[in-house]
């Protein structure tokens, strides 16, 4: 399968059962003495100087982070890496090239995954131009980098409001989300993308050798 199908396709593992990855339940993946994150806001954070590991990075994103995207404790993880079986669409079921993770309180979904081989940077452009011509999908004017090239959007589905950054660090491809609806009743719009940013900045660390 060429490597932007595939890509492409890797994008609507969020929110769906894996099989062959692991379900926890409770407040998260992280043991209780495990990673602790400062928020940080996606604009204040350099992420072009980032280098993320294609790796396997759940058990390293912090409890605090989860709670503050997702407003509440997780009712529960779902994990999957490298080689599972996965869903990767309506009816496509294939083992997954990405190592990703999903946490859910309340019906809302924070995700974060990173592609497993190298990605060139041709291959990003191509797929940040996919992105941002999406139908339902809105790019974030002067959104703040995420990698080098990134793109952040808005985008609309069944499921409802998604902000998302996407962006490649180095040659590792890193892809986050978190619902702009639910959790973020009463923010303003450029309070939500905030939130989103913040998550995505604790998910980019905890794939990263930063935290390793």
């Amino acid at each position: 399968m060429p490597v932007v199908r595939r890509l492409l396709l890797a994008g609507t593992v969020t929110a769906v059962a894996v099989c062959g990855g692991v379900l926890l339940q409770g407040a998260g993946g992280s043991p209780p003495d495990g990673p602790e994150a400062a928020s940080t806001p996606l604009s204040s954070f350099d992420t072009t100087d980032l280098t993320v590991l294609r790796t396997a990075f759940c058990g390293r994103v912090a409890d605090a982070a989860v709670q503050e995207a997702l407003g509440a404790p997780p009712d529960d993880e779902i994990g999957y890496g490298n080689g599972d079986q996965a869903r990767l669409g309506p009816g496509i079921r294939d083992r997954a090239h990405e190592y990703g993770c999903s946490w859910t309180a309340d019906g809302r979904t924070a995700t974060a995954w990173v592609y497993a081989p190298p990605v060139p940077r041709a291959v990003a452009n191509e797929l940040l131009r996919r992105a941002r011509a999406a139908k339902g999908c809105e790019p974030l004017a002067e959104a703040p980098a995420y990698g080098e090239p990134s793109a952040g959007l808005v985008c609309t589905s069944t499921r409802g409001r998604e902000g998302t950054f996407r962006g490649l660090f180095g040659d590792a491809w890193v892809v986050c989300s978190l619902p702009s609806t639910g959790v973020c009743a009463g923010l303003s719009a450029n309070q939500a993308i905030d939130r989103t940013g913040r998550w995505c900045v604790a998910a980019a660390r905890a794939a990263s050798a930063e935290d390793a």
